[in-house]
């Protein structure tokens, strides 16, 4: 079964976006490539069942194994060695992203406190958008009592859109909650 959200591109936002833009050809219109959720460790250097249990929620939260992600520099201020242990990341592509984005959309972001929306200054010029979690609380699989500490984490979602306005109307068509 393919998800909602991918339907509701290809039936209702693709339409909507050839008309709003004036493309000529389906292909032009953009679209969700991909969604990198980067998870940064910085408590593994000393404690390793700390990475162990990042890795763990990750998978949770993502429905996919993530990778480990090394040091690529040694930093004497923060005690870091080349090739240590410093995070966590996942990329989604396919279905599996259409269903972590309508997750995030419709489940996870309301669950934040105080909650008026996401920023719509985070895009690259590149019509990429970023947005940084504070907590992994927000999303339903993780329960209160299965974290150790409270960590934040990164969601870059990458689209084809040449502009940031292209993009911007991409993801507010997709129901991501703008702030007004």
């Amino acid at each position: 079964m393919a998800p909602k959200l991918k339907e509701k591109y290809l039936n209702e936002i693709k339409p909507a976006l050839m008309e709003k833009f004036n493309y000529r050809n389906p292909m032009e219109v953009p679209k969700v490539t991909k969604i990198v959720i980067n998870m940064g460790i910085g408590e593994a250097k000393d404690d390793p069942k700390a990475l162990e249990a990042s890795v763990k929620q990750l998978a949770m939260i993502t429905g996919q194994k993530p990778i480990v992600t090394k040091a690529k520099k040694s930093i004497a201020a923060f005690k870091i060695r080349e090739g240590m242990n410093v995070g966590a990341k996942v990329t989604l592509r396919g279905d599996q992203m259409y269903y972590f984005l309508e997750k995030l959309i419709n489940v996870s972001l309301p669950r934040i406190r105080d909650f008026r929306g996401v920023s719509d200054k985070s895009f690259d010029g590149r019509g990429n958008y970023s947005l940084g979690l504070k907590e992994q609380l927000i999303f339903p699989e993780i329960g209160f009592d299965d974290i150790d500490k409270v960590r934040g984490m990164d969601i870059s979602i990458i689209t084809t859109a040449k502009t940031d306005e292209e993009s911007r109307e991409l993801l507010r068509l997709m129901g991501m909650p703008f702030r007004q």
